[in-house]
């Protein structure tokens, strides 16, 4: 599962959470051999270890391994020190249940950041439709991939777009080709497709000038962290579309479920921000006219590269984080009041 979740076989905030979780069952599952307690626990505190190593930005894997841990600290210490083959059932039925549980909940929430978003959606529909013609869509932005190929079911980004789509609400949807790795080309795009939602793919420097000249109504991303005062780290590049947002008057929203919000973070300034290999941004993948896939080099072989993974824009520039629990106001006071439990959490 590390080598999954590394190489981005497994890839989004809220899927890399689901696969941390069963990457965890998957440890308890195959600790045979074992002789105490001890043993079993350090084998799933190793497994917890790997998997955190994996990728360091995306909050959602933390929460996932730790959920797991805690179930199974709850179960080892029902056996009060004692093992037997009956302790390890234990361990692995407790350890597949919480693993399913972050699995649906992570798509029932995704299904909820749909609801929510569609009624943005369509308060902008109802408000472009009496200054334009009835047949107006609304045309929404997104950068990378948030869609159900990045989480258990519908999810974050995309979801308001599916959902406002099953309304019939008219909508069409600039994707970003988000590089390197492309996800907004070839993953948002094939999304859409097989949804049937109407898209084009626009370079990434495109955004801007669409903005400026009143092409888009309504940007929304995902997320792969938010701190607890609102800041939103999502892929690179999101923050330059947030500054062009802002410079022309188009709400910019970030939509995500409650794990990917960090409550022990309170700027966006410490999350820390993943590098990978210069080859991701030297070479590009793609289907060749014979059906085959190859990597073409793009620059000169000698040439450098830097590759950060993603970037924060700061809660000042975002109009609204589009929750399971509805819309919520980009700062730590709205945020509570979303989530009010978690008023104690990592203080």
């Amino acid at each position: 599962m590390c080598v999954a979740i590394k190489d981005m076989h497994v890839r989004g905030a809220g899927l890399i959470g689901c696969a941390a979780a069963y990457g965890m069952y998957l440890a308890v599952a195959g600790t045979t051999g074992a002789e105490s307690v001890e043993e079993v626990k350090a084998r799933f505190v190793s497994a917890a270890e790997k998997l955190l190593l994996t990728r360091p930005t995306a909050v959602n894997l933390r929460v996932g391994v730790e959920k797991l841990q805690d179930v199974l600290n709850g179960e080892l210490s029902k056996a009060e020190g004692t093992f037997s083959a009956d302790v390890m059932e234990a361990l692995e039925v407790a350890a597949r249940r919480e693993a399913a549980r972050i699995t649906d909940e992570d798509a029932e929430f995704c299904q909820r950041i749909g609801e929510a978003g569609a009624e943005i959606l369509q308060e902008i529909y109802q408000r472009k439709k009496t200054r334009q013609s009835p047949s107006s869509c609304v045309n929404v932005l997104t950068h990378c991939n948030a869609g159900w190929l990045a989480f258990a079911d519908w999810g974050s980004a995309l979801s308001p777009v599916y959902a406002a789509f099953n309304q019939g609400l008219p909508i069409h949807v600039w994707v970003d080709e988000t590089r390197p790795r492309n996800q907004g080309a070839s993953l948002t795009a094939w999304e859409l497709a097989k949804h049937g939602v109407k898209h084009s793919v626009i370079a990434d420097n495109a955004g801007g000038h669409l903005m400026r000249t009143g092409m888009v109504d309504m940007v929304i991303t995902g997320a792969d962290r938010v701190t607890r005062n609102g800041d939103a780290c999502n892929k690179i590049g999101t923050y330059l579309k947030a500054l062009a947002a802002k410079d022309n008057d188009v709400p910019f929203y970030v939509a995500l479920p409650s794990s990917t919000i960090d409550w022990r973070m309170t700027d966006g300034a410490e999350i820390p921000i993943e590098q990978r290999g210069d080859e991701e941004v030297k070479y590009a993948e793609g289907l060749c006219e014979d059906g085959k896939r190859r990597k073409v080099l793009l620059t000169p072989a000698t040439s450098g590269a830097g590759n950060w993974a993603f970037d924060v824009t700061p809660a000042r520039l975002v109009t609204g984080l589009i929750t399971e629990r509805g819309l919520s106001h980009p700062s730590e006071e709205g945020l509570l009041k979303t989530f009010p439990e978690q008023a104690s959490t990592g203080l």
